[in-house]
């Protein structure tokens, strides 16, 4: 049983039970594993630091990599979805800690070779402190790699859209959605102050060595239709705020909300379009 808002995300708000979305985001989540993991260096033997496990995507991957000698520290701030990595990890090679990104102090000083995090700085208000900690936890000559989404992008590129649609038909619809999110989570304010320029400055200024940034942008890129409306309508956009459908039911007229179903019901074939940047970052603890 999930008891927090970042498991009823992972478990089932992110993908709204539908196992056909699923497979949608699969091999996405996939690149994003190989690509945290692959600029990790992880060599057989290391210790292993995923903070923000979530689910265990780069936990359970690093154990693949650091062999029978490594180890793999879960750290979240979730203690349902440490049960849930619990559940899938090799005992004799993991550990689970509750702790926050910016906080690691139940981890010790200079005590891991590695540390990773995917979509976890986004939601951290005190970002420099939270470069501050993985610094701290990393030994000597030891590796930092982090996956983290530019979420100010398609605003400063104009083409913040809702689920890629196209606004001009129902644009007085989804201003109305719009403002409803902006209404009920205002901590998502941190998901949006800053850029990958922001993620640079501060490993440097933690101390990193290194330092380097793969930087990745699209520019109003088709993406799958949406096929499958009332399984999206159970997912949302993020762990901090209602679904779209509750959304729908709680702000529009039954009118409204019909025309809006109907609207996107009636483009199951038209592809979406979508505006994106990500950054990978790794560095070194000199």
């Amino acid at each position: 049983m999930t008891t927090d808002r970042w498991a009823n995300w992972l478990l089932r708000h992110r993908d709204g039970g539908s196992a056909g979305l699923r497979s949608q985001f699969a091999p996405r989540l996939t690149a994003y594993r190989d690509g945290v993991l692959d600029r990790a260096a992880i060599a057989p033997g290391d210790t292993v630091l995923d903070v923000g496990t979530g689910t265990g995507l780069i936990g359970l991957g690093a154990l693949d990599r650091v062999g029978p000698a490594g180890r793999v520290v879960f750290s979240d701030i979730s203690e349902a979805l440490l049960d849930e990595c619990r559940r899938q990890a090799d005992p004799a090679r993991s550990s689970f800690v509750r702790a926050a990104a910016d906080d690691l102090s139940p981890i010790p000083d200079a005590s891991v070779d590695v540390v990773t995090t995917r979509s976890v700085l986004i939601y951290v208000t005190r970002k420099p402190a939270a470069f501050a900690e993985l610094h701290r936890v990393l030994r000597p000559g030891g590796r930092l790699s982090v996956f983290e989404p530019i979420n100010n992008f398609p605003a400063r590129m104009g083409r913040d859209t809702l689920l890629g649609l196209d606004p001009a038909p129902i644009a007085e619809l989804i201003d109305k959605i719009r403002t409803a999110y902006l209404t009920a989570a205002p901590a998502t304010v941190a998901m949006l102050d800053f850029d990958e320029r922001d993620l640079v400055r501060w490993a440097a200024e933690a101390g990193f060595a290194g330092v380097r940034l793969d930087y990745h942008a699209e520019v109003d890129m088709p993406g799958p239709p949406i096929e499958d409306w009332p399984a999206v309508r159970r997912t949302a956009p993020n762990p901090l705020v209602p679904t779209y459908g509750e959304v729908l039911d709680s702000v529009l007229t039954p009118a409204e909300r019909d025309r809006f179903d109907a609207h996107v019901r009636s483009l199951a074939d038209v592809p979406t379009r979508h505006t994106a940047a990500t950054a990978y970052l790794s560095a070194t603890r000199a």
